[in-house]
């Protein structure tokens, strides 16, 4: 293993946002409760969405769309898809992610946003020892999120939500995204390790056989994290080493 906690194999590093770079998981979890628990409320005898298990299960990692899906899904619940233009309070599954992310987008603007100092120290010393680096997230607010904590200069490439979709790629658990932060960085998948706290982040580094997979455990999930894919659990990044 290198001074990075890495294979010395590794040429390239694939990071998510929310939860690894970034303090706003728990935001997405409340955004997304706020949202599902006022539409369950049309529904008799639908329990209120768990903002840990069902946010887990269902939403974390994926595209808005997606973990709407899911967790519909779940519930029985069948909804017409409509268009990713659907206002917020269209009774559709675009307008349900459109509502969440205008919650998303206030909670943001109200409470800010804070980095895991951590991650940001792993990320000067990753930079410093020559990997390359890419931002791999489902959310399209991702360069917005990395400008407004001032990282979006430790990233060569990102792969976020707007790219997602102006390549059609689907999102995580597949491992499409990270494959094309891969491509685009010029590395093999079997020399690029993945930096995820994401259950579907951990299948997607599973599926497309990357050379390491990092699981980042801030709420608890160890044993899921590693039954999902991880080479290694981790707390925070610094326990990684990079020390430069």
């Amino acid at each position: 293993m290198t001074a990075l906690g890495l294979p010395d194999t590794i040429q390239a590093c694939l990071f998510d946002l929310d939860g690894v770079v970034t303090k706003t998981a728990v935001v997405h979890a409340a955004a997304w409760k706020e949202t599902f628990d006022a539409f369950l409320r049309g529904y008799d005898g639908q329990r209120p969405f768990d903002a840990v298990a069902d946010y887990d299960e269902y939403v974390d990692g994926r595209p808005r769309a997606d973990g709407v899906r899911a967790f519909l899904d779940s519930r029985g619940i069948r909804l017409p898809e409509g268009t990713p233009d659907d206002p917020p309070d269209a009774p559709t599954v675009h307008g349900l992610g459109n509502r969440k992310n205008v919650l998303l987008l206030e909670k943001i603007r109200t409470e800010g946003v804070e980095a895991y100092d951590g991650t940001l120290r792993y990320l000067e010393a990753v930079r410093a020892h020559g990997l390359r680096t890419a931002i791999v997230s489902s959310s399209a607010n991702c360069r917005d999120v990395l400008r407004s904590i001032g990282a979006e200069h430790f990233f060569d490439v990102r792969i976020d939500g707007v790219v997602a979709a102006e390549r059609r790629l689907p999102g995580k658990p597949h491992p499409d995204t990270f494959l094309a932060a891969a491509h685009d960085l010029g590395v093999e998948p079997s020399r690029a390790a993945v930096f995820e706290d994401a259950l579907a982040g951990m299948d997607a580094g599973r599926a497309g056989r990357f050379g390491y997979v990092v699981g980042v455990d801030r709420v608890g999930q160890t044993d899921a994290l590693y039954a999902h894919g991880a080479d290694r659990v981790v707390k925070d990044l610094a326990e990684l080493g990079g020390k430069q």
